[in-house]
């Protein structure tokens, strides 16, 4: 009788530290995905060659892995991404935007915000930021033809989405850059994007 009472109290222990370890361990296995979910996205842009002068000179940037876009005449995007200044981690950011126009599809891109210099900073991290309505982002794809950047000057892509030859620049301290991740999509415009943000607590 002891001996089966100590084993089924073995058992509980094993069962409850098989559960306290996962607890414990799953949340820095999920950091580990999210770090490098963002490192990666960061990698495919720098490594698209048009990007470099941007990653060199930038004050910051916020980078979203993957922006959710779908539409049939009212649409809507959302996605949640990150914010670094001058290299390091500073807080967490959220696009969102609600369109209204001809539009019909549904697709999944990565963005990525530069901050040209602490105006820009500081403007993109007031709380609460909204893109004009013809603002558009430089589109990094293959065969691509795309506004440059938030301004009016044309653009266009050639290759793949690692060797894209782009003509871009910033307007008003800000250039953004997108590479599709599959679907279609009849809409470019990221005019009317809502962008929160978070500090990383001290």
């Amino acid at each position: 009788m002891t001996t089966l009472l100590y084993r089924r109290k073995s058992a509980v222990f094993r069962w409850f530290t098989a559960i306290l370890l996962s607890v414990m361990l799953v949340p820095a296995f999920a950091e580990q995905t999210e770090v490098e979910k963002y490192a990666d996205t960061v990698r495919l842009f720098k490594d698209a060659g048009v990007t470099k002068k941007f990653f060199d000179n930038a004050y910051g940037y916020a980078v979203f892995p993957s922006v959710g876009k779908g539409g049939f005449i009212i649409g809507g995007a959302y996605g949640d991404g990150r914010v670094f200044r001058q290299g390091s981690y500073v807080g967490n950011t959220t696009v969102s935007q609600v369109s209204v126009g001809f539009q019909i599809g549904g697709q999944a891109y990565s963005q990525l915000v530069f901050l040209q210099d602490k105006r820009a900073f500081d403007e993109f991290t007031s709380g609460t930021f909204e893109f004009g309505a013809q603002a558009n982002a430089v589109a990094i794809t293959a065969g691509a033809n795309a506004e440059a950047t938030t301004g009016g000057s044309s653009v266009s892509a050639s290759g793949g989405k690692n060797d894209a030859t782009v003509a871009a620049r910033y307007h008003k301290g800000m250039s953004v850059f997108t590479i599709a991740k599959g679907g279609l999509m009849f809409q470019a415009s990221i005019g009317g994007q809502n962008f929160t943000y978070d500090p990383l607590k001290k």
